[in-house]
């Protein structure tokens, strides 16, 4: 079997399992959100933190319980770094420094997990087990109640009430997350990763030194790291790690694990809002562009371009041989696309416009289909501001869901979509321009402003994956990412909660003969080509200066 056939039916696998749980699981999720029934262990978790699950939240409310559980996750995994070497489990490891502290906190409660510092060498047992695992789920939670809370403003009327965070916090955790986490770490050891808490271990000599490997509970954390759409790895190399992905089969149900929920959400939101066919418009809309990211990222890097890669077959530098160059692609598409981070691959090896693809994946939002909870609300944002181009098209105020997009919805829109690309290029317009952080850049010209620009997108849209060649774990790359971390998550929710408790207060607008059908193949066309180019004209300009005059020397 040739290589490209190879990727190819591993694709095809992947949509048919992703099918198979999208009906399901969407339909699981809507029925979680929209219940009234508490379970025991939730109510002992509310009694413990005193919150009434049956209180309404209008947004304002809903937005301090996210930041105040966020701000307590970043004081708590900060703490726990710094006193790394006074606990056990440690591994003999030394207490992080601060900078980096920060960094780690920041990003894993951002749901980042962009890492400055070599896992094996760096954290304990009970920072990676009881920090960085707990934040792998709650992060995830915290993204997956936003969005429900923006689809409840969608479907409710005439009140500003969004339901409960610490409620729908408790349940995304308990009743999603760690049931499939659980089932999916006990997958991967049976298939061959490790999940234990051994020490330090010398298995051999390596180029004259001996070879030391530390064990861990890997398994459990790889399946929460992929299905929250985290990306943090217990080892440096990450999702190319043996002990992490040991197999080609482990590789492609790491991928699954990424898109399942990302993409079932969209049945949910179908079924809450009470038209699942609004929910397939938007699932179509992820899956062309997830569909069309795959395939051109396959074409760049199977191209037979000179006798190496002839030989080859394919693009290898910097691909784990386990997978090929197929599952290399697809796994760096959906990792990219969804706010995930985790890498069997490393993307400064991919050719030129491969980089750029990773890239762009980032710079679209991520929103293809995006990250547990953030990409659903970030392709509604993009939705409301398509139903306003086709407003003005036509010459009628828009509407969507029944909702009026007036002036302050539009003002928390376009909101929304500034931040992210403001905080990308200033930061990294500013490492460019000042004399010391080029210094961490690997290589010179293109490809190092490729390091930079990559980064800094991956910090402010949460992904966490690194174009590698750049030195980050310096104290301006390690304060900088953190506050474009934190940025590029809590002011979107901002935008997205006052939107949410905006459309709320409204009371319904009835269906007319002029009203834009929203779940037809015309608006899926629309919200297409408005993701395209309102990234394009963001972005453009960077991406000719990095990835596009690479790839086209």
């Amino acid at each position: 079997m040739g290589p490209v056939l190879a990727g190819v039916l591993q694709l095809l696998a992947l949509i048919g399992a992703l099918a198979l749980a999208y009906v399901p699981l969407g339909t699981y999720m809507a029925r979680v959100y929209s219940s009234d029934r508490h379970l025991r262990v939730e109510k002992w978790i509310y009694r413990g933190i005193g919150a009434n699950p049956d209180t309404q939240m209008r947004w304002p409310a809903y937005l301090r319980g996210v930041l105040a559980f966020s701000v307590a996750g970043v004081l708590f995994l900060y703490l726990l770094q710094r006193l790394q070497g006074v606990l056990p489990g440690s591994l003999g490891f030394s207490s992080v420094d601060p900078a980096q502290s920060f960094n780690t906190a920041v990003s894993f409660v951002t749901n980042t997990n962009w890492q400055s510092y070599y896992g094996e060498q760096t954290m304990g047992h009970v920072v990676q087990t009881a920090g960085l695992a707990v934040q792998n789920f709650v992060s995830a939670a915290v993204g997956m109640a936003v969005a429900v809370a923006l689809v409840r403003g969608f479907a409710r009327s005439r009140t500003g009430e969004l339901g409960n965070f610490w409620a729908d916090l408790v349940r995304g955790t308990l009743r999603v997350l760690v049931p499939i986490a659980a089932v999916a770490a006990v997958v991967l050891v049976a298939c061959g990763a490790i999940q234990n808490f051994s020490g330090i271990h010398e298995v051999g000599q390596f180029m004259g030194g001996s070879q030391q490997w530390n064990g861990g509970a890997v398994a459990s954390q790889e399946a929460i790291k992929e299905l929250g759409t985290n990306g943090g790895g217990y080892f440096n190399a990450n999702s190319a790690h043996p002990f992490e992905n040991p197999t080609p089969l482990t590789n492609l149900l790491e991928i699954f694990l990424i898109l399942v929920i990302p993409f079932s959400l969209t049945r949910t939101f179908g079924v809450l809002v009470g038209n699942v066919k609004q929910g397939y418009a938007i699932l179509a809309t992820m899956g062309v562009i997830w569909l069309g990211f795959t395939a051109l990222m396959m074409w760049t890097e199977f191209a037979h371009r000179g006798p190496a890669l002839q030989i080859a077959g394919g693009a290898l530098e910097g691909k784990e041989v386990r997978f090929g160059v197929g599952g290399s692609s697809i796994f760096a598409v959906a990792t990219t696309l969804t706010s995930t981070g985790a890498v069997d691959s490393f993307h400064s090896s991919f050719t030129g416009l491969g980089g750029g693809i990773t890239m762009l994946g980032m710079m679209l939002g991520e929103i293809a289909p995006g990250g547990v909870g953030s990409g659903l609300y970030g392709i509604l944002i993009l939705a409301v501001i398509a139903v306003f181009i086709a407003g003005l098209m036509v010459g009628r105020t828009p509407e969507y869901l029944g909702k009026k997009i007036g002036a302050r919805e539009m003002k928390l829109a376009a909101a929304y979509i500034l931040v992210t690309p403001a905080l990308v290029l200033v930061f990294t317009a500013a490492s460019m321009a000042l004399p010391t952080p080029p210094h961490s850049m690997l290589n010179p010209g293109a490809h190092g402003f490729s390091e930079v620009l990559y980064a800094f997108a991956s910090a402010a849209n949460n992904n966490g994956s690194a174009f590698a060649g750049l030195n980050a774990n310096t104290d301006w790359f390690n304060t900088m990412t953190g506050l474009a971390m934190l940025f590029g998550r809590f002011l979107p929710m901002v935008f997205v909660l006052a939107l949410a408790g905006s459309l709320a207060g409204q009371k319904p607008i009835p269906v007319t003969a002029g009203t834009l059908r929203t779940e037809k193949p015309l608006f899926t066309g629309l919200l297409v080509g408005a993701i395209l180019i309102i990234t394009g004209l963001t972005y453009f300009p960077a991406l000719a200066l990095g990835p596009l005059a690479e790839g086209l020397a």
